[in-house]
């Protein structure tokens, strides 16, 4: 193999290695995390969004909710 055609198979090799480099960083490092993430906080606005509190149960199902995105929030902190 020439010495120019080495160079361009090595550039050639450098750019998909780098390009590769950048989509897995740029791609989420916690998909199932940030998808229960979404969902939990779709549920909360659904509850917030609701007309009456239920018996008072709306109340503290609105508390579990916001306490499982805090949970969820720091579990994606420590993993990081």
């Amino acid at each position: 193999m020439s010495k120019i055609k080495s160079v361009y198979v090595l550039s050639g090799s450098l750019i998909i290695a780098a390009v590769c480099s950048i989509a897995a960083y740029a791609a989420p490092a916690q998909p199932k995390m940030e998808a229960a993430l979404a969902a939990l906080q779709n549920a909360r606005a659904q509850l917030v969004a609701a007309n009456t509190n239920k018996g008072g149960h709306l109340p503290n199902a609105i508390s579990l909710v916001d306490q499982a995105i805090a949970e969820t929030k720091l579990g994606m902190a420590a993993a990081k």
